[in-house]
């Protein structure tokens, strides 16, 4: 089995895909008809930036960049699908001898989101203190509620990560008067907190899983990653 193919796969059921690219059909729905534009304007994306922006997170979602490689302790999963917390994952074919683990970055999960969230702190920079403390207390729930699973790597339930960085964003905003960055505080902490609470401080736990390849922000995290986004978007 050839690296590229081990690398660009879905990490997803058929049905889980479709439920994404409705809730895309939604957002695009929302930007065009101006709903959540006049917020992206703000902040310098115009509706076609915001549409390539979510089309490139959900294309990229496919896409793993390797970093490393890890003998496992436990046998390697191939060709099958996982169902956790309602979700359905699909392990990556890989050849059945492997007793490898290939540790990579998901370019839709994680390069992509990390590089709008540096821009929008970069953008708005009198949020940094509270979106450092928002992405501290995201990645605190997401390390609690996230766990191993055999074959996947680590899972997190897609909407708490997200829904606790909107009801802080929203805490936050109306006790220090910020509305206007709601939905750039919730998008960051969502992000940075599901992959570092969720991915990064659970790597130590890769090798016990017997998973082909751990993506950060792949299965398992894209899911909350993504929905961040959307839940940003919503309170624009």
């Amino acid at each position: 089995m050839s690296n590229h193919r081990r690398l660009i796969y879905n990490p997803f059921s058929n049905l889980i895909t479709t439920f994404i690219v409705f809730i895309l059909i939604i957002v695009f729905v929302l930007v065009f008809i101006g709903l959540i534009g006049t917020a992206f304007s703000r902040i310098g994306f115009s509706s076609r930036e915001v549409t390539i922006l979510f089309l490139a997170t959900f294309a990229g979602s496919f896409i793993n960049i390797p970093i490393a490689t890890l003998e496992s302790h436990e046998p390697v999963l191939t060709n099958a699908f996982v169902r956790v917390y309602g979700m359905t994952y699909r392990i990556p074919p890989i050849s059945e001898e492997s007793k490898k683990t290939v540790i990579a970055v998901n370019l839709g999960g994680a390069l992509i989101p990390i590089a709008v969230s540096m821009y929008l702190l970069f953008k708005f920079p009198d949020i940094v203190p509270f979106a450092a403390l928002g992405v501290l207390v995201v990645s605190f729930i997401s390390h609690l509620v996230s766990k191993p699973v055999k074959g996947v790597g680590i899972v997190s339930p897609a909407l708490i990560s997200p829904i606790a960085a909107a009801i802080f964003s929203i805490a936050i905003s109306v006790e220090f008067l910020i509305a206007n960055e709601t939905f750039v505080l919730a998008y960051v902490c969502g992000v940075l907190g599901t992959l570092i609470g969720a991915d990064i401080s659970n790597l130590g736990k890769i090798k016990r899983i017997g998973a082909p390849i751990a993506s950060i922000g792949g299965a398992g995290t894209f899911d909350g990653v993504f929905l961040s986004g959307i839940i940003a978007v919503l309170l624009a």
